[in-house]
């Protein structure tokens, strides 16, 4: 992203994830200690909450409306990143655009 040039951003289709399972792609994230961007909001907090059920870990997962505006999406996320520190997303399932 050019407004957050040093955001360390992994697409699961550059480590070999595309057409995965979530519950893999969950599993991966966590032992990668990283949190999830999502644009598919109808399984994967499913998954999420499964794996917090379980004692496992999930490092978080941020489900974006696939319909909203880019560039509210793209404020919201600088927002997340600017005014929080990863660690407060464990077990967490976010939404945004926010409003």
């Amino acid at each position: 992203m050019r407004r957050l040039p040093e955001l360390d951003l992994v697409r699961v289709q550059d480590v070999g994830l595309m057409h995965t399972d979530d519950p893999v792609i969950l599993e991966w994230a966590a032992n990668e200690g990283r949190i999830l961007l999502t644009h598919d909001v109808a399984t994967v907090a499913m998954y999420a909450y499964e794996r917090v059920n379980q004692g496992l870990p999930m490092t978080g997962v941020v489900e974006v409306i696939a319909t909203a505006p880019i560039g509210k999406i793209i404020d919201d996320l600088e927002l997340f990143i600017c005014c929080s520190e990863p660690e407060e997303y464990e077990g967490q399932v976010l939404f945004i655009p926010f409003s």
